[in-house]
């Protein structure tokens, strides 16, 4: 049940805290948006249709192109409408709805890139295992638990900020609804909310870094013990150069933002970071992939020969 607040709506004031419409903004966000959309969407579409990408990777992939298109569409959009309006109003329980499918697709992307770390631990550690420990019923349950494990972490901090009252002023310095522009906002103890975000975000956030760290550093040793041929460490390793990429694009920016004390952090330089890891690395993740990985770019060119 939510508190009693005096504020029904918050004021985002975007980028640079200037109510004027500035479509300068609005044209450059609003093609590196379509950009995401387009490529995602088509990693996705290749997956999903041929039949060569149905393995364990692609499938990961898949999701995190999914995770990607609804990431950014979680905040881009508003910010888009913003852009061009001098009223940059959104109601009390749309902004709970934004923080909740921020933290929700945002957690759940930094488990899959952990997961996804796993996967190749596993194909390149344990080979001959490989079809065996990651069957399709295995990543099925995986990509289950991440989304859920997601959901009802972001579904904690979405009841507990709703909880707080609000009696003004209602004017958010960032260009979505966040936890710790929120917890600015609040009037009364917000010490529990703040613990939880520290402990349990910071938990999810960096959980996942480290065992990624961890495969890799084992991957690397690995290879370095085992492997005999320079061609076949080289390919290994150019294999998850791509994914490691990704992983400190995402989770470096994010850390760093949910790590800080609230009260050492800047408004301007937190609002830089968010747009790293909400708006840059959903972009640049099937730019990387695509660039970086040969079935990738096969696949694409075949759906891209077969169009009339």
């Amino acid at each position: 049940m939510l508190n009693q607040t005096s504020v029904i709506e918050f004021l985002l004031l975007g980028l640079i805290d200037i109510q004027d419409p500035q479509p300068f903004l609005f044209a450059v966000f609003l093609t590196i948006y379509l950009v995401n959309v387009a490529w995602n969407g088509a990693i996705l579409m290749i997956v999903i249709s041929d039949p060569r990408l149905h393995s364990p990777m692609y499938f990961f992939l898949g999701n995190l192109s999914c995770l990607d298109i609804c990431y950014s569409t979680v905040t881009l959009p508003k910010m888009l409408e913003n852009f061009l309006s001098t009223h940059k109003a959104i109601s009390f329980m749309g902004c709970i709805s934004q923080l909740h499918f921020f933290h929700f697709l945002g957690s759940t992307e930094s488990l899959l890139l952990a997961v996804m770390a796993f996967d190749r631990f596993v194909a390149i550690c344990k080979p001959l295992h490989y079809t065996v420990i990651m069957n399709p019923q295995l990543c099925t349950h995986m990509a289950i638990t991440i989304w859920a494990i997601g959901f009802f972490h972001a579904l904690l901090h979405s009841i507990m900020t709703s909880r707080l009252n609000f009696c003004g002023p209602n004017h958010i310095h960032h260009f979505f609804c966040d936890v710790k522009p929120l917890l600015d906002l609040a009037c009364g103890n917000t010490e529990l909310n703040q613990r939880l975000l520290n402990t349990v975000t910071g938990t999810i956030a960096t959980g996942p870094f480290v065992l990624t760290l961890l495969s890799y550093i084992y991957i690397i040793t690995y290879l370095f013990l085992k492997t005999q041929s320079c061609n076949m460490l080289h390919r290994a390793l150019s294999t998850c150069t791509s994914h490691f990429m990704v992983v400190i694009l995402f989770f470096v920016p994010g850390i760093f933002t949910y790590i800080r004390p609230t009260s050492g952090s800047s408004r301007d330089q937190d609002r830089i970071i968010a747009i790293m890891y909400s708006v840059v690395t959903p972009v640049l993740n099937p730019l990387i992939y695509t660039l970086r990985n040969k079935e990738v770019k096969g696949a694409l060119f075949r759906v891209i020969r077969k169009r009339p």
